[in-house]
Protein backbone atom coordinates (compact mmCIF):
# COMPACT_ATOMS: atom_id res chain seq x y z
CA UNK A 1 0.00 0.00 0.00
CA UNK A 2 2.87 2.38 0.72
CA UNK A 3 3.99 2.24 -2.91
CA UNK A 4 0.47 3.25 -3.91
CA UNK A 5 0.64 6.26 -1.61
CA UNK A 6 4.01 7.30 -3.05
CA UNK A 7 2.63 7.18 -6.59
CA UNK A 8 -0.47 9.14 -5.59
CA UNK A 9 1.68 11.92 -4.11
CA UNK A 10 3.87 12.04 -7.21
CA UNK A 11 0.75 12.19 -9.38
CA UNK A 12 -0.31 15.38 -7.62
CA UNK A 13 -2.70 14.20 -4.93
CA UNK A 14 -2.54 16.46 -1.87
CA UNK A 15 -2.40 15.24 1.73
CA UNK A 16 -5.97 16.46 2.18
CA UNK A 17 -7.14 14.46 -0.84
CA UNK A 18 -5.38 11.33 0.39
CA UNK A 19 -7.18 11.58 3.71
CA UNK A 20 -10.49 12.15 1.93
CA UNK A 21 -9.84 9.08 -0.16
CA UNK A 22 -8.84 6.92 2.80
CA UNK A 23 -11.84 8.01 4.87
CA UNK A 24 -14.13 7.21 1.95
CA UNK A 25 -12.68 3.90 0.75
CA UNK A 26 -10.40 2.66 3.56
CA UNK A 27 -7.53 1.76 1.23
CA UNK A 28 -5.28 3.06 -1.57
CA UNK A 29 -5.94 0.54 -4.30
CA UNK A 30 -5.93 1.39 -8.00
CA UNK A 31 -9.58 1.33 -8.99
CA UNK A 32 -9.78 4.27 -11.38
CA UNK A 33 -13.48 4.89 -10.79
CA UNK A 34 -12.75 5.54 -7.11
CA UNK A 35 -10.15 8.17 -7.98
CA UNK A 36 -12.60 9.80 -10.32
CA UNK A 37 -15.24 9.92 -7.58
CA UNK A 38 -12.79 11.53 -5.18
CA UNK A 39 -11.49 14.16 -7.56
CA UNK A 40 -14.88 14.98 -9.02
CA UNK A 41 -16.24 15.56 -5.52
CA UNK A 42 -13.35 17.88 -4.65
CA UNK A 43 -13.81 20.03 -7.75
CA UNK A 44 -10.22 19.38 -8.90
CA UNK A 45 -9.94 20.59 -12.51
CA UNK A 46 -6.79 18.53 -13.09
CA UNK A 47 -8.61 15.21 -12.77
CA UNK A 48 -7.57 13.68 -16.08
CA UNK A 49 -3.94 14.81 -15.90
CA UNK A 50 -3.57 13.31 -12.41
CA UNK A 51 -5.11 10.03 -13.47
CA UNK A 52 -2.90 9.88 -16.57
CA UNK A 53 0.17 10.72 -14.52
CA UNK A 54 -0.74 7.94 -12.08
CA UNK A 55 -0.76 5.39 -14.89
CA UNK A 56 2.65 6.50 -16.17
CA UNK A 57 4.54 6.52 -12.88
CA UNK A 58 6.99 3.73 -12.03
CA UNK A 59 7.70 3.19 -8.34
CA UNK A 60 11.17 1.76 -8.87
CA UNK A 61 12.23 4.79 -10.92
CA UNK A 62 10.89 7.10 -8.19
CA UNK A 63 12.85 5.23 -5.51
CA UNK A 64 16.01 5.26 -7.60
CA UNK A 65 15.78 9.03 -8.08
CA UNK A 66 15.17 9.54 -4.36
CA UNK A 67 18.25 7.48 -3.57
CA UNK A 68 20.31 9.44 -6.09
CA UNK A 69 19.21 12.71 -4.47
CA UNK A 70 19.92 11.42 -0.96
CA UNK A 71 16.27 11.71 0.12
CA UNK A 72 14.74 9.08 2.37
CA UNK A 73 11.13 8.18 3.16
CA UNK A 74 9.24 7.67 6.40
CA UNK A 75 5.75 6.21 5.97
CA UNK A 76 2.91 6.81 8.41
CA UNK A 77 2.83 3.14 9.45
CA UNK A 78 6.59 2.85 10.08
CA UNK A 79 7.43 2.19 13.72
CA UNK A 80 9.59 5.32 13.92
CA UNK A 81 7.03 7.70 12.39
CA UNK A 82 6.56 10.37 15.10
CA UNK A 83 3.58 9.52 17.28
CA UNK A 84 2.87 13.19 18.02
CA UNK A 85 2.53 13.99 14.33
CA UNK A 86 0.16 11.11 13.78
CA UNK A 87 -2.24 12.72 16.26
CA UNK A 88 -2.90 15.80 14.11
CA UNK A 89 -5.67 16.24 11.58
CA UNK A 90 -4.54 15.42 8.02
CA UNK A 91 -1.09 14.16 9.05
CA UNK A 92 1.29 13.44 6.13
CA UNK A 93 1.25 9.85 4.94
CA UNK A 94 4.92 10.25 3.95
CA UNK A 95 7.73 12.38 5.35
CA UNK A 96 10.58 13.02 2.91
CA UNK A 97 13.77 13.67 4.85
CA UNK A 98 17.50 14.18 4.86
CA UNK A 99 19.49 13.74 8.03
CA UNK A 100 19.09 11.92 11.33
CA UNK A 101 15.52 10.64 11.71
CA UNK A 102 16.18 9.62 15.33
CA UNK A 103 15.61 13.30 16.19
CA UNK A 104 11.91 12.64 15.68
CA UNK A 105 11.72 10.35 18.70
CA UNK A 106 12.35 12.77 21.59
CA UNK A 107 10.44 15.58 23.26
CA UNK A 108 10.45 18.72 21.14
CA UNK A 109 9.70 22.43 21.31
CA UNK A 110 8.78 24.45 18.22
CA UNK A 111 10.14 28.00 18.17
CA UNK A 112 8.71 30.58 15.76
CA UNK A 113 8.59 34.34 15.44
CA UNK A 114 9.28 37.21 13.08
CA UNK A 115 11.06 37.12 9.74
CA UNK A 116 13.19 40.14 10.64
CA UNK A 117 16.27 39.51 12.77
CA UNK A 118 16.26 41.44 16.03
CA UNK A 119 18.73 41.67 18.89
CA UNK A 120 15.85 40.97 21.26
CA UNK A 121 15.11 37.54 19.72
CA UNK A 122 18.80 36.63 19.67
CA UNK A 123 19.20 37.63 23.33
CA UNK A 124 16.12 35.60 24.32
CA UNK A 125 17.38 32.52 22.48
CA UNK A 126 20.83 32.76 24.06
CA UNK A 127 19.21 33.05 27.48
CA UNK A 128 16.80 30.12 27.09
CA UNK A 129 18.64 27.66 24.90
CA UNK A 130 21.35 26.39 27.31
CA UNK A 131 18.61 25.03 29.60
CA UNK A 132 16.24 23.88 26.85
CA UNK A 133 18.46 21.83 24.55
CA UNK A 134 19.61 19.15 26.99
CA UNK A 135 15.95 18.10 27.27
CA UNK A 136 14.26 19.20 24.04
CA UNK A 137 14.80 19.05 20.28
CA UNK A 138 14.10 22.43 18.66
CA UNK A 139 11.74 22.48 15.66
CA UNK A 140 11.34 25.42 13.28
CA UNK A 141 10.75 26.27 9.64
CA UNK A 142 14.19 27.24 8.22
CA UNK A 143 12.89 30.70 7.28
CA UNK A 144 15.02 33.79 7.82
CA UNK A 145 14.72 35.61 11.13
CA UNK A 146 13.58 33.72 14.23
CA UNK A 147 13.47 30.31 12.52
CA UNK A 148 17.10 30.45 11.44
CA UNK A 149 18.22 31.95 14.74
CA UNK A 150 16.43 29.19 16.68
CA UNK A 151 18.17 26.46 14.64
CA UNK A 152 21.54 28.19 15.05
CA UNK A 153 21.11 28.77 18.78
CA UNK A 154 20.17 25.13 19.35
CA UNK A 155 23.32 23.93 17.58
CA UNK A 156 25.49 26.59 19.23
CA UNK A 157 24.55 25.18 22.62
CA UNK A 158 25.04 21.56 21.60
CA UNK A 159 21.40 20.72 20.95
CA UNK A 160 19.38 18.99 18.26
CA UNK A 161 17.15 20.71 15.73
CA UNK A 162 14.65 19.83 12.99
CA UNK A 163 13.85 22.02 9.99
CA UNK A 164 10.44 21.70 8.29
CA UNK A 165 10.26 22.77 4.64
CA UNK A 166 7.24 24.23 2.88
CA UNK A 167 8.33 22.72 -0.48
CA UNK A 168 10.22 19.73 -1.85
CA UNK A 169 13.85 18.90 -1.11
CA UNK A 170 15.09 19.82 -4.60
CA UNK A 171 14.19 23.48 -4.00
CA UNK A 172 15.05 26.09 -1.42
CA UNK A 173 13.56 29.31 -0.10
CA UNK A 174 14.75 31.78 1.07
CA UNK A 175 18.32 32.01 -0.20
CA UNK A 176 19.52 33.36 3.16
CA UNK A 177 19.09 29.98 4.87
CA UNK A 178 20.46 27.70 2.13
CA UNK A 179 23.85 27.12 3.81
CA UNK A 180 22.20 26.50 7.18
CA UNK A 181 19.87 23.96 5.60
CA UNK A 182 22.71 22.08 3.91
CA UNK A 183 24.54 21.85 7.23
CA UNK A 184 21.40 20.60 9.00
CA UNK A 185 20.83 17.94 6.35
CA UNK A 186 24.24 16.52 7.23
CA UNK A 187 24.22 16.98 11.01
CA UNK A 188 20.58 17.42 12.10
CA UNK A 189 17.30 16.72 10.27
CA UNK A 190 15.28 18.40 7.51
CA UNK A 191 11.80 17.09 6.62
CA UNK A 192 9.01 17.86 4.16
CA UNK A 193 5.60 16.41 3.32
CA UNK A 194 5.98 17.56 -0.30
CA UNK A 195 7.59 15.47 -3.06
CA UNK A 196 11.11 16.64 -3.95
CA UNK A 197 10.10 18.36 -7.21
CA UNK A 198 7.42 20.56 -5.56
CA UNK A 199 8.53 24.19 -5.60
CA UNK A 200 7.62 26.82 -3.01
CA UNK A 201 4.03 28.07 -3.21
CA UNK A 202 2.54 30.74 -0.97
CA UNK A 203 -0.27 28.51 0.32
CA UNK A 204 2.12 25.72 1.31
CA UNK A 205 3.80 27.70 4.09
CA UNK A 206 0.71 28.03 6.32
CA UNK A 207 0.02 24.36 5.54
CA UNK A 208 3.59 23.50 6.57
CA UNK A 209 3.14 25.31 9.89
CA UNK A 210 0.83 22.57 11.19
CA UNK A 211 3.79 20.18 10.93
CA UNK A 212 6.06 22.51 12.90
CA UNK A 213 3.58 22.45 15.78
CA UNK A 214 2.61 18.83 15.11
CA UNK A 215 6.17 17.57 15.59
CA UNK A 216 6.45 19.31 18.97
CA UNK A 217 4.92 19.02 22.43
CA UNK A 218 4.68 22.80 22.63
CA UNK A 219 5.20 26.01 20.64
CA UNK A 220 7.09 29.11 21.74
CA UNK A 221 6.52 32.45 19.98
CA UNK A 222 9.31 34.93 20.66
CA UNK A 223 8.31 37.98 18.64
CA UNK A 224 5.29 38.29 16.40
CA UNK A 225 3.53 41.12 14.67
CA UNK A 226 -0.24 41.24 14.82
CA UNK A 227 -0.56 39.57 11.40
CA UNK A 228 2.10 36.92 11.29
CA UNK A 229 2.58 33.34 10.15
CA UNK A 230 3.91 32.48 13.59
CA UNK A 231 0.44 33.16 15.04
CA UNK A 232 -0.98 30.70 12.51
CA UNK A 233 1.41 28.11 13.96
CA UNK A 234 0.31 29.02 17.48
CA UNK A 235 -3.38 28.67 16.58
CA UNK A 236 -2.68 25.31 14.95
CA UNK A 237 -0.85 24.24 18.11
CA UNK A 238 -3.96 25.06 20.13
CA UNK A 239 -6.08 23.00 17.72
CA UNK A 240 -3.61 20.13 18.21
CA UNK A 241 -3.84 20.41 22.01
CA UNK A 242 -0.22 21.53 22.36
CA UNK A 243 1.15 23.85 25.04
CA UNK A 244 1.68 27.40 23.79
CA UNK A 245 4.11 29.98 25.17
CA UNK A 246 4.89 33.58 24.30
CA UNK A 247 7.78 35.84 25.23
CA UNK A 248 6.48 39.26 26.28
CA UNK A 249 7.96 42.24 24.48
CA UNK A 250 7.91 46.03 24.75
CA UNK A 251 4.42 47.49 24.29
CA UNK A 252 6.01 50.05 21.99
CA UNK A 253 7.34 47.36 19.62
CA UNK A 254 5.33 46.27 16.58
CA UNK A 255 7.44 43.11 16.58
CA UNK A 256 5.81 42.02 19.85
CA UNK A 257 2.27 43.22 19.23
CA UNK A 258 0.94 39.80 18.22
CA UNK A 259 2.71 37.78 20.91
CA UNK A 260 1.68 40.25 23.63
CA UNK A 261 -1.91 39.95 22.45
CA UNK A 262 -1.76 36.15 22.68
CA UNK A 263 -0.53 36.41 26.27
CA UNK A 264 -3.50 38.68 27.00
CA UNK A 265 -5.77 36.04 25.43
CA UNK A 266 -4.37 33.24 27.60
CA UNK A 267 -1.09 31.92 26.17
CA UNK A 268 1.42 31.12 28.88
CA UNK A 269 3.93 33.93 29.40
CA UNK A 270 7.50 32.65 29.29
CA UNK A 271 10.14 34.56 31.23
CA UNK A 272 12.66 31.76 31.72
CA UNK A 273 13.35 28.24 30.47
CA UNK A 274 11.80 26.60 33.53
CA UNK A 275 8.41 28.09 32.55
CA UNK A 276 8.53 25.63 29.63
CA UNK A 277 10.45 22.74 31.19
CA UNK A 278 8.07 22.43 34.15
CA UNK A 279 5.27 21.51 31.74
CA UNK A 280 7.39 18.84 30.06
CA UNK A 281 8.35 17.41 33.44
CA UNK A 282 4.71 17.21 34.47
CA UNK A 283 3.90 15.31 31.26
CA UNK A 284 6.54 12.68 32.17
CA UNK A 285 5.16 12.35 35.70
CA UNK A 286 1.70 11.64 34.30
Amino acid sequence: MNEHILKLIYAGFSTKQLHQYYRKFGCFDFVQTKYEMLLRGSGDSRLQSKLQRLKELDTERIKHRLQTDGIELLFYDDHDYPSLLKQIYDFPFILFYRGDKSLLSGDALAIVGGRERTFYTIDVLNQLMPELVPALTIVSGLAKGTDADAHLAAMKHGGKTIGVLGFGHLHHYPDETAILRRYMECHQLVVSEYPPFAGPRTWQFPERNRLISGLANGVLVIESKKRSGSLITLDQALDQNRNVYCIPGPVTSLHSEGSNLKIFEGAKMCLKATDILEDFNSLKIK
